[in-house]
């Protein structure tokens, strides 16, 4: 063999070499996120390899540990030499302060770190969040129901120190559909915020209709009592029964749709079961193809002879073979008689029986099923507010 023929030889092998070397990572990383981050609305896995000559080097972020780690054992046996540019978040850049609590009403989670990006979730005044990383002012944050999305704002950036501190105090939750805090009990008091049912405040006194309390950023104010409960008075009187959940829906007609909405400004269909419950002390997961992975199933023919005023109806498109990846894209809440109540432009109770006046035909042909919630606390994906420890919900899943 020629030396040039040679040189084409060896270009040639390396080349395919590589290509192998290349299939296998790319084999090895979607492995490892199917395992670990299969839904990237909860737990971050964006990694990209790229190989150069004899080392691989890894680039990108992830919110899991276990997912990391195991990428660089399976990569060091592929390649001799490894570069890890990966980030693990929460981003070392943050020193100690990963930890935040939401100060405004409620606070807006984007897609991306820009005002122009789609709104995918809210976080309410008091809530616990993880902080993962900071970028031009923008925060991007993992809420309690594990759902990550950028804010700029809202939050209160601090220790863990701090927050267990701040974890221990004793807190009012706003019950009023809508509200508002003041600088002082007379009549003439400013506004200092609008408040939102299931916004929280740390309870400083009382003076006589009033609550004075404190913003997690500092701020002081007076609210009104019969806006608000103390936490421990309000987890006492939760009754968790379908003719309780159904009596809060139905508090809640008429509030417009709002497509990533979680709060009583507005609301998309999952932030409206979302938010029915959160207001019984239950944390759901945050998107309707998510919920529907929890709770006991109880029907899937359209049936409805054991579905019960509270249970959860999930609607979308079925597998086919065609098409074999069920798509769910809606849901409400059963309140009995055929009947259910749903955002859908606005809040409104729509039915499946087509002799009732508020019959559904566009929603009633893309029924799935109905899942029960009440019954199903503390199981996987339902979980239950514990006064001083709901707020340790964040992050510790991984």
């Amino acid at each position: 063999m020629g030396k040039a023929a040679g040189i084409i030889f060896l270009w040639i092998f390396s080349t395919l070499y590589g290509m192998a070397q290349n299939i296998d990572i790319q084999q090895i990383i979607a492995g490892i996120q199917g395992r670990y981050a299969p839904d990237g609305r909860v737990e971050l896995f964006q990694i990209t390899a790229s190989q150069k000559n004899d080392t691989l080097v890894l680039r990108g972020e992830t919110t899991s540990r276990e997912a990391y780690e195991e990428l660089l054992v399976q990569a060091r046996q592929t390649s001799v030499t490894l570069r890890d540019h990966i980030r693990l978040l929460p981003d070392k850049a943050l020193g100690e302060e990963i930890w935040g609590i939401i100060y405004n009403s409620s606070g807006t989670l984007r897609a991306e770190p820009r005002y122009g990006a789609e709104l995918v979730s809210q976080a309410l005044l008091g809530m616990p969040v993880r902080i993962l990383e900071e970028r031009g002012g923008w925060h991007r944050v993992q809420t309690p129901d594990r759902y990550i999305g950028w804010m700029n704002g809202s939050v209160e950036p601090m220790t863990d120190a701090q927050r267990q501190q701040y974890l221990k105090l004793p807190k009012a939750i706003v019950t009023s559909l809508h509200a508002r805090s003041f600088t002082d009990t007379d009549k003439e008091a400013l506004p200092v915020t609008d408040l939102v049912a299931g916004d929280m405040l740390v309870v400083q006194s009382a003076k006589g209709g009033f609550y004075q309390v404190q913003y997690p950023d500092g701020r002081e104010a007076f609210v009104k009592k019969s806006d608000a409960m103390k936490v421990p008075d309000w987890l006492r009187k939760n009754r968790l029964t379908g003719e309780s959940i159904v009596n809060t829906a139905k508090q809640l007609l008429g509030v417009p749709y709002l497509w990533g909405g979680t709060s009583t400004k507005g609301m998309d269909c999952s932030g409206f079961t979302k938010q029915v419950y959160w207001m019984h002390g239950i944390v759901l997961a945050r998107d309707a193809s998510q919920q529907v992975r929890y709770g006991r199933l109880i029907d899937e023919t359209g049936d409805f002879g054991d579905a019960l005023p509270g249970d959860l109806v999930f609607f979308g498109t079925k597998a086919t073979p065609e098409s074999p990846k069920e798509r769910v894209v809606h849901v409400g809440i059963y309140i009995g008689q055929k009947r259910f109540i749903h955002a859908s432009d606005y809040i409104r109770i729509n039915s499946f029986d087509p002799a009732d006046p508020l019959y559904d035909e566009f929603n009633t042909r893309r029924y799935l099923r109905t899942k029960r919630v009440i019954g199903e606390v503390n199981s996987e994906g339902i979980e239950e507010i514990f006064e001083n420890s709901f707020y340790h919900l964040t992050g510790n899943k991984k």
